[in-house]
């Protein structure tokens, strides 16, 4: 983790969160997304952005949010884990920050359980969450979405 990464930050309701901005590729207005059945919760569905199929992750069902319809206002996060894009629905993303050194705390010095996150932004105005894509999916669900993700391409092709 580099101190000085510069981070994309987002919100969902009232919580800022954050994604390393060398993961993020773009960020679109929302698009219809395509449900897919018996996957997992955690997967809102593919999208398709230039004929690229992306999985969209349900982050408000993983962070335990109340869950709601996306808007038009709301916003696309596109981001590269190491195996594949992702996409993340946000209700809006606030732009791009440049942490000071000793504003970022990583998340083991601060409690267990905060397996999602690689760490924190301590601020004046409260606290930004960094969000980890690696550890998003649980190797189940990891599984799941490679095989959507492939029933996806196949039905492209038909």
């Amino acid at each position: 983790m580099n101190k000085t990464d510069r981070l994309v930050v987002f919100h969902l309701d009232d919580q800022r969160y954050a994604l390393y901005l060398h993961a993020v590729q773009r960020i679109i207005r929302t698009v219809e997304i395509t449900p897919l059945p018996e996957v997992s919760g955690i997967i809102s569905g593919l999208i398709n952005i230039r004929g690229r199929i992306v999985p969209v992750f349900n982050v408000r069902k993983r962070f335990n949010l109340s869950v709601r319809d996306t808007n038009l206002n709301d916003r696309i996060i596109i981001a590269q884990t190491k195996k594949w894009a992702v996409a993340l629905v946000a209700d809006r993303v606030q732009g791009v920050i440049e942490p000071t050194e000793g504003q970022q705390i990583p998340s083991e010095m601060i409690t267990p359980g905060m397996e999602l996150f690689d760490g924190v932004i301590k601020l004046e105005d409260g606290i930004i969450l960094i969000h980890d894509l690696e550890r998003f999916l649980s190797l189940e669900e990891e599984k799941i979405l490679s095989q959507a993700i492939e029933q996806g391409k196949e039905s492209k092709h038909d």
